[in-house]
């Protein structure tokens, strides 16, 4: 039986979803070239403790790839040169390194596509049903390729992504800047509004942005720290959601 307890999304002003493990499972794909990136350097510089799962969630989940970088080898006490965006993969810079992963990501990507989640797809067309506006806001730069691959790239009339980001100089999440852009773009309230997020960083930028409903999809963070870092609601999927769309 449906929960009835869940909002309804369709009475929000707005709807802003991040992309990767919200919309599709990229997560799984980001993960698994952020691993065999990272095992690779770590053996080739001896870096401790070795690379595992629970870096991918502390330190690289729902931030831009560069960000990412130095923050999880600032973990083990390394510093590096930063580099310029345009490094080439090979560099032993931080725009080197995340450069070096996004080569494994788009070969992946190329070969295997992407399908977005059917209860996504749900919720939008719930959404979409009722004229609700909605948004992507991605820290990846790698977005629009991800929706086109997925098949729904026109069905977001905004989109905020890490080339956005990189252009107009905004942090981070869990800076509230990438959210608050998208809701700008869209013309709305970000306390009208709500953001859609299954990243502990991502879920701590929306409630930084004082959005009025935040909900955490977790896919693998989990609830409690999606909660702590202020989600409002947590669900499995976004299927949760439909019943109350449309009731």
């Amino acid at each position: 039986m449906p929960d009835t307890t869940l909002p309804d999304l369709t009475t929000y002003d707005a709807v802003l979803f991040d992309l990767d493990g919200v919309l599709t499972p990229t997560a799984e794909v980001h993960m698994h070239a952020w691993r065999a990136m990272f095992e690779q350097l770590f053996a080739q510089w001896d870096i401790e403790p070795p690379y595992t799962d629970q870096d991918y969630f502390d330190h690289l989940d729902g931030k831009r790839r560069y960000d990412g970088v130095a923050a999880l080898l600032r973990s083990r006490d390394v510093e590096i040169p930063w580099g310029e965006p345009g490094d080439d993969p090979s560099a032993d810079t931080v725009c080197g390194i995340g450069n070096r992963k996004n080569v494994v990501f788009s070969r992946v990507l190329a070969e295997e596509g992407i399908a977005p989640y059917p209860g996504s797809i749900a919720l939008l067309d719930a959404l979409d049903r009722v004229g609700t506006p909605v948004a992507v806001v991605s820290s990846s730069k790698n977005a629009q390729d991800v929706l086109a691959a997925a098949g729904i790239l026109d069905r977001f009339p905004v989109i905020v992504d890490g080339l956005l980001a990189e252009r107009d100089d905004l942090p981070s999440k869990p800076a509230p800047d990438v959210f608050l852009a998208g809701a700008a773009q869209l013309g709305v309230s970000a306390g009208r509004s709500a953001a859609v997020e299954d990243a502990v960083s991502g879920v701590a930028s929306a409630a930084a942005g004082r959005f009025g409903l935040v909900v955490g999809v977790d896919r693998g963070a989990g609830a409690a720290a999606l909660t702590a870092a202020g989600a409002h609601i947590v669900v499995t999927d976004l299927a949760e959601l439909v019943a109350s769309a449309t009731r």
